[in-house]
């Protein structure tokens, strides 16, 4: 008989402990769903605000249409991107571009002083600063999917019920990692 109960005993406990594995990998890949809305949700405000500073800045800006036309462009190739790689080259480039709308508005003295030009390019800022929260949520949680997935021994539970590692939201240009160079 008490054979039979340890027995019963290891067999529950290994029941629990890959109950416990796969809910806790269940858990993590949720939490990267859920932090991939986050930057997608940011990611759709700074496209919902790119048509209203581009109508605001053609007024000004008519030496640099291919610019602009550039801006709407890759905000067209970003609502239909799907994937994080894909998403994150198209969001990249896009960044960039306004960076560049943002850098040329410098000689358009007018239109730096436009308020409705003044609170887009605040919004942008501010957007961009929650696009960068998110991200940093969302890689962090990808980070701990990735962990669990190829840790032992809950690397056997996700191979087990074939969870896959996730991917992260990845500047793609070198050129964006490089230190800004500051003059005076």
């Amino acid at each position: 008989m008490i054979p039979l109960i340890v027995v019963l005993a290891i067999l529950a406990g290994a029941v629990f402990w890959l109950v416990s594995m796969y809910n806790g990998l269940v858990r993590l890949r949720n939490l990267v769903e859920e932090a991939w809305s986050g930057v997608d949700v940011q990611l759709k405000r700074r496209a919902d605000l790119i048509p209203n500073l581009i109508s605001t800045v053609k007024g000004y800006m008519t030496h640099e249409r291919e610019l602009l036309e550039k801006v709407t462009e890759l905000r067209s190739q970003s609502m239909k991107a799907e994937g994080v790689g894909e998403k994150a080259r198209v969001e990249g480039a896009l960044s960039r571009s306004l960076a560049n709308i943002m850098a040329v508005a410098e000689g358009y003295p007018d239109l730096k002083a436009n308020q409705n030009f003044l609170e887009l390019q605040g919004q942008l800022a501010k957007i961009e600063d929650e696009i960068q929260l998110a991200r940093r949520y969302y890689n962090g949680t990808v980070r701990n999917l990735n962990i669990k997935i190829e840790s032992f021994p809950s690397n056997v539970v996700a191979n087990m019920f074939h969870f896959k590692k996730a991917e992260f939201f990845e500047i793609e240009e070198d050129a964006d990692r490089k230190v800004p160079k500051v003059e005076f």
